[in-house]
């Protein structure tokens, strides 16, 4: 794992590059995507049931739904150790959740003009939850909740099926999370399907889960037509640590995130040389025996580092530019720095807790930005699943306050009738 010295004349153009991590190369998969998307759009089941066969290699036959009967089977045959994890992980979550719901609220001024906001949740949100080689109960768990918590009628979900079989714990995890639609259909294909609706899929309002780069390309080339949570890339953690800190503890939270992907990025940040490298020392000690070893060894090459830093100043300074999805703030006193910290997508406080704790059942939501985006996005949260109206309402009275102003804004816009509609009415 490479080490940088925010010292050396190279500095800069070194971390310029960890900054920019987020340059993914849609362009080249977009004429993929967008003869995708078309297709589904012109064709609807058909060419969908063509895309399953091409990419997912099996053939629907009009087994394209996953039935509620499987979900009730496979959470009815789950171990009961694993059963009770996937409670817990239900119930903190949802108890997180239910702390960002937002309420409708009107308010009334003297003059009797009456001011609000209406929330209302979607009607319709689709779920793509990733599959395939893997699969992630937990992404099911982090999207469906905020939906549910947010008041959403139907919920769609849409997850790859190799083979036509799909993951027994995801399938037990719909059931727990009372999902009724669910549909065998992974990558650009299930996004479009979602997004323009088919004979078989419901068009829906929102979609919402990470995927690989054809699903976040799908996501940002239906972006209007439907609402999406973000345009995620490869997962990343970042880590601000002291000498009070475990250097085992912290290699193994940076191979956490190493062994997702081999794009995925690690990065640590300390004033400490000595500290840094018993880190190094670490990683490289443990990283032969994980299962991933060479997924994680990729990442740990290419796309990690660990950085020195003159002081913890400058490590905070460093870390807010690189606005990571996990940031980790390992030091004694860590709540000191956290009203510091301007752009990460989760921060984990102390000693003990990893990242790891985050993913699957601590409560905050695991759905997070990506490649700097910490900048601009927030986690997915109960927010995604509601729209907001603005409420408006006037007598007499008030507009004969407020009308005046109005029309002489109306009138230096040059928008006569916007003047005379309120004219009218004084």
């Amino acid at each position: 794992m490479k080490i940088l010295y925010s010292n050396e004349a190279n500095f800069k153009d070194e971390f310029s590059l960890l900054v920019d991590r987020s340059n993914i190369d849609m362009q080249s998969v977009m004429p993929i995507v967008n003869g995708i998307i078309n297709d589904i759009k012109e064709r609807g089941d058909v060419a969908l049931n063509e895309q399953i066969a091409k990419f997912d290699k099996w053939e629907v036959n009009g087994n394209l739904a996953i039935t509620t009967d499987e979900m009730k089977a496979a959470y009815d045959n789950l171990d009961d150790k694993l059963r009770n994890a996937l409670k817990l992980a239900y119930e903190r979550i949802k108890a997180y959740h239910e702390k960002q719901v937002e309420k409708s609220w009107i308010d009334f001024e003297p003059s009797g003009a009456i001011l609000g906001q209406k929330v209302t949740p979607v009607d319709r949100a689709g779920l793509y939850i990733p599959g395939g080689k893997a699969a992630y109960p937990s992404s099911l768990i982090m999207n469906a909740v905020p939906a549910i918590v947010a008041g959403v009628k139907e919920i769609v979900v849409c997850t790859p099926a190799v083979g036509g079989e799909v993951n027994s714990l995801l399938l037990a995890a719909m059931h727990l999370l009372g999902i009724k639609t669910a549909y065998k259909v992974g990558g650009a294909s299930a996004v479009a399907a979602m997004a323009y609706g088919t004979q078989t899929i419901k068009k829906v309002d929102v979609i919402t889960g990470p995927g690989n780069i054809f699903v976040a390309t799908a996501k940002k080339m239906v972006y209007g037509d439907v609402n999406i949570d973000m345009i995620a890339g490869p997962s990343e953690i970042g880590v601000i640590a002291d000498e009070s800190a475990n250097p085992t503890h912290i290699a193994i939270d940076l191979l956490s995130q190493a062994e997702h992907d081999e794009i995925a990025s690690s990065f640590l940040i300390t004033f400490s040389a000595e500290f840094a490298n018993k880190v190094n020392d670490e990683i490289q000690r443990l990283l032969p025996n994980l299962k991933r070893y060479e997924i994680a060894k990729a990442s740990i090459d290419n796309k990690a580092a660990i950085i020195v830093a003159r002081d913890i100043d400058e490590c905070i300074e460093l870390m807010n530019a690189l606005a990571v999805e996990h940031l980790e703030i390992a030091t004694d006193n860590a709540y000191e720095y956290l009203p510091r910290i301007k752009h990460a997508g989760a921060i984990f406080l102390g000693h003990y807790t990893p990242e790891a704790i985050g993913d699957y059942l601590a409560g905050p939501n695991h759905t997070l930005p990506t490649g700097g985006s910490a900048r601009f996005f927030s986690p997915l949260s109960v927010s995604n699943f509601i729209k907001k109206s603005s409420i408006i309402s006037m007598n007499k009275r008030a507009i004969d306050e407020i009308g005046s102003a109005c029309m002489a804004l109306a009138d230096a816009e040059g928008l006569e009738a916007h003047k005379l509609s309120v004219e009218f009415r004084m």
